[in-house]
């Protein structure tokens, strides 16, 4: 199964737009899935359903900082080059949806029974969310190879 395949069955699943792209990837760069899944979890809905940064973005940060990051060790060249690659994802994303952030994205406040009524009458999960976390995805792919 290809890491999209991964990504949209745990995303028609139960986990949420971050837990689906890290959760997918995690495994691949040292980190075991469970672990993945639990720090995840508070980035779905644009961090906690705050609808800031989108959760297939966040998720995806988390992956590229997974390949490329810094850790114990110093070592800026790849502090810097995580901050490239960070970049690069958050551009091609915008380019396509034309904004990073949750709200924006969705055009609705899901925190108001409002907007969770005019989500799920306009099946934005299919029609909007699963198309952010596909193209999460496939970015993110080109940027690992």
């Amino acid at each position: 199964m290809s890491k999209l395949e991964d990504v949209i069955k745990a995303f028609t699943g139960d986990f949420n737009c971050a837990q689906s792209i890290f959760g997918s990837y995690c495994i691949k760069y040292g980190l075991d899935k469970d672990t993945a899944l639990k720090v995840a979890t508070g980035f779905g809905g644009g961090m906690g359903r705050s609808q800031r940064t989108c959760g297939a973005v966040t998720g995806s940060y988390m992956v590229l900082g997974l390949k490329y990051g810094m850790g114990e060790k110093i070592n800026i060249d790849a502090k810097d080059k995580t901050y490239q690659y960070i970049n690069e994802f958050s551009n091609r994303f915008k380019k396509q949806f034309g904004s990073l952030i949750c709200k924006e994205l969705l055009g609705c406040d899901i925190n108001t029974d409002e907007g969770k009524e005019y989500y799920d009458q306009n099946n934005f999960f299919e029609n909007k969310c699963f198309q952010y976390v596909k193209k999460a995805a496939k970015i993110l792919d080109e940027l690992l190879e």
